[in-house]
């Protein structure tokens, strides 16, 4: 009997197949007392299979096929750097000497003190790495218990025909591709499968930040994460459709809604063959008005799927990942430099917006904001953290200006809502060029902008424009703001909407007046990557959207198709609207 279990859609498409169920890849882990003269012996255990788990993953990294996506070495380098956390093997050694726990225990002890850390970070996309460091603790017990560091084993042989001769159930699928059921996957699982084994994922566990969704958008392969039963309902060999377009999973189709979903994936395939020829063309609307589709890419080596995505550039690149995981030991200016040069030399000549470091009380990555604020969101945080450092802040203007010195760059700088803050920015900005000068070393022009995330900013966005050269508008922190939801709250999470005439009409006021101005502005949250939101933000006057490499050809179609002469009224009627969503629905 057919039935479905709900999750979240993270990469589109279908895929049908038959289940290849892992199991869940925690290791039981005992808890016991040593002797004081067996503190050395079981420290050594501990140094060896940390250092063993780091010798297996730099080979991954080192043998990764060329074809491998730029996401997946990423979330490897960030394994091997969690792995290599000073923080972990420091917690180790004190539970080891001081409470003479066994080396599984004091790794699992030290784990759940770092994890408090990451369970109070306000950023969900760094809230998502405590599932990495967990996964890291996992691999050094596997190989203190001797086992296989992956749990991942090799797909089982088809099932076997009955006794009768017959064939399993949905006759014609012998041949079918496999889909992947687990609890969740690391980066270096994942690497265990092909694209042509496996035709899709669902995991249990895992949000759309989560390294399994970021690691199946880049491949774009069919996935729903956050499926909590799955791993528990699906049995090995049983068949399952994956609807990534839906966030559904469906087990044991019936024919009839098997042929649905086989002329469904027909469909998919035929849209993005009709997508991929898309790439180089020109997103101009039918009234000749040229929109810039830009990417969010978070390492350097992103640079090279926004290329392919035919992006005219990077509109965020998040500076964030560099000072993760350093405790206290912030990247200096030669490390900083030589990340954005390769950023910006990988978009082969198409402008860089790099956003100065987004970080603060909510994400805790050294000693020095390592207090949690009891209201993370509203603390020390962003810009507010960097021109409270300023020794580290010019630090990242510096390598910065020297990237713009190699390909257009634009600085942008988040969290911006007082005067005060512009002056300073500016001023710091003009310290660092000047400190350059007197090294005698190359620098490049920037442009400079401001994130309009709070709705002070979007209210002030006249005068901020004053002294920037363009904005940004990340719709994400705007609607958290405006409407006082947290994201990461359950409880609340289904009172965030992106169509909340508030939320709406602050970004309306933002765009309109920056076009009134002659400055750029451009949407880089969510709701650009989002083809429902295209054609409104297109009859609100937006001509630039930046999103995940991954989202550009389908906003791009949606450009193609628009008449922004007609969308402009319509977009106004939207605007005085009660309920906004009610009519998006109607229009599409």
């Amino acid at each position: 009997m057919t039935f479905a279990i709900h999750g979240l859609a993270v990469s589109r498409g279908i895929a049908i197949g038959r289940a290849v169920v892992v199991a869940a890849s925690r290791v039981e882990v005992r808890h016991y007392f040593i002797d004081a003269n067996q503190v050395e012996a079981e420290l050594d255990r501990a140094r060896k299979a940390r250092a063993a788990v780091v010798d297996e993953l730099q080979r991954l990294v080192s043998d990764l096929p060329e074809d491998a996506p730029g996401e997946l070495a990423a979330l490897l380098e960030v394994h091997l750097m969690l792995l290599q956390d000073e923080v972990l093997a420091a917690g180790v050694r004190h539970w080891v000497a001081e409470r003479l726990y066994n080396a599984e225990w004091a790794l699992m002890t030290q784990l759940e003190q770092i994890s408090r850390q990451f369970d109070e970070m306000e950023d969900p996309y760094l809230r998502e790495r405590k599932t990495d460091l967990e996964q890291v603790a996992d691999r050094v017990l596997r190989q203190m218990r001797g086992l296989a560091t992956s749990p991942v084993a090799a797909p089982p042989p088809p099932p076997a025909p009955a006794q009768d001769g017959s064939q399993p159930m949905l006759e014609g699928l012998a041949d079918a591709p496999l889909v992947l059921v687990a609890q969740d996957l690391s980066p270096a699982d994942m690497l265990q499968f092909k694209r042509s084994v496996f035709a899709g994922f669902v995991t249990a566990v895992g949000g759309k930040t989560s390294h399994t969704a970021i690691v199946a958008r880049s491949m774009d392969i069919p996935a729903v994460v956050g499926a909590r039963a799955a791993s528990q309902l699906i049995r090995q060999d049983d068949w399952v459709v994956i609807d990534g377009n839906a966030g559904v999973v469906l087990v044991d189709p019936s024919p009839i809604i098997l042929e649905e979903y086989r002329f469904r994936q027909r469909q998919d395939v035929l849209e993005r063959e009709r997508l991929a020829r898309l790439r180089h063309t020109p997103a101009i609307t039918l009234d000749g008005q040229k929109v810039e589709l830009l990417a969010n890419i978070e390492q350097p080596s992103d640079a090279g799927a926004a290329v392919h995505a035919g992006a005219a550039g990077v509109g965020l690149f998040r500076s964030e990942f560099l000072f993760m995981g350093r405790e206290g030991k912030l990247p200096g200016e030669e490390e900083q430099f030589e990340a954005y040069k390769a950023a910006v030399q990988g978009m082969q000549g198409l402008p860089v917006t790099i956003r100065t470091i987004d970080v603060g009380a909510d994400k805790p990555l050294d000693k020095v904001s390592r207090d949690i604020s009891l209201n993370p969101a509203l603390g020390l945080r962003a810009i507010r953290w960097s021109l409270a450092e300023p020794a580290m802040f010019r630090t990242q203007l510096r390598a910065i200006l020297r990237a713009a010195a190699l390909g257009p760059v634009q600085l942008l700088f988040p969290m911006v809502s007082h005067q005060h803050e512009v002056h300073s920015i500016v001023q710091q900005v003009r310290l660092a060029q000047s400190e350059l000068e007197a090294r005698g070393v190359a620098q490049g022009p920037v442009q400079l902008g401001a994130m309009i995330e709070i709705p002070a900013a979007a209210i002030m966005v006249r005068s901020l424009l004053q002294h920037f050269d363009f904005v940004s508008i990340g719709t994400n922190d705007l609607i958290q703001y405006t409407l006082a939801i947290d994201r990461a709250d359950e409880a609340v999470a289904h009172l965030y909407d992106p169509l909340h005439p508030a939320v709406l009409h602050l970004v309306a006021q933002v765009i309109q007046t920056a076009n009134d101005m002659g400055k750029q502005v451009c949407v880089c949250g969510e709701m650009a990557g989002d083809t429902a939101m295209t054609r409104l933000l297109l009859g609100l006057g937006l001509r630039s959207f930046s999103m995940h490499p991954a989202q550009i050809l389908s906003v791009k179609q949606e450009v193609l198709r628009a008449d922004t002469r007609k969308l402009q009224p319509w977009a106004q009627t939207v605007l005085a609207a009660e309920s906004p969503a009610a009519l998006l629905e109607v229009a599409q």
